[in-house]
């Protein structure tokens, strides 16, 4: 699998998939979670969501993309950091290992993946940078492509130095 990193609007990239950062109720919030609600329709979306009953912290699960150019969604609920020492580590990783696992089960080649846990759940971006690219590299997958998509220049800077 080739790892892409990339700034912008994950909602507005051309995957198979977009992943969404989302909270254990699978409800909408903010950040990307919201604009992904927004970009993809929000009523539609959120009654998918509530269909799947919820989603634990590191695990993942699949919805129609709607209004996305995307074909599928993948939430996945990451941790809320609390100083490292209560497995925020090995569930961020296991959010990008489930995500690859979905994709495969939907047939999917491309993938995008938003900074999961980096925003209001606190995890240091450098961190969750390095174990993203450690998670993507360690999970075998038929995924083709998988695009980390960052929301600012620290962001994509740390997805640089985790790369080489």
């Amino acid at each position: 699998m080739r790892i892409e990193i990339t700034m912008g609007d994950i909602t507005q990239e051309g995957v198979d998939v977009i992943v969404n950062a989302a909270n254990s109720q699978l409800a909408g919030g903010g950040g990307v979670d919201g604009a992904i609600h927004r970009a993809a329709g929000a009523a539609e979306l959120r009654a998918a969501c509530a269909a799947l009953g919820g989603c634990d912290p590191g695990d993942a699960k699949a919805t129609p993309g709607f209004g996305l150019s995307a074909r599928w969604i993948i939430h996945t609920v990451g941790p809320v950091w609390h100083g490292g020492e209560r497995g925020e580590a090995e569930l961020l990783r296991s959010c990008y290992r489930r995500c690859l696992e979905v994709a495969d089960e939907l047939g999917a080649r491309t993938v995008a993946f938003p900074a999961i846990s980096t925003g209001i759940f606190g995890y240091p971006r450098e961190q969750a940078a390095a174990t993203a690219v450690a998670a993507l590299r360690a999970t075998p997958t038929r995924v083709e492509v998988a695009r980390l998509v960052a929301f600012d220049d620290e962001t994509l800077e740390f997805y640089r130095a985790a790369l080489d």
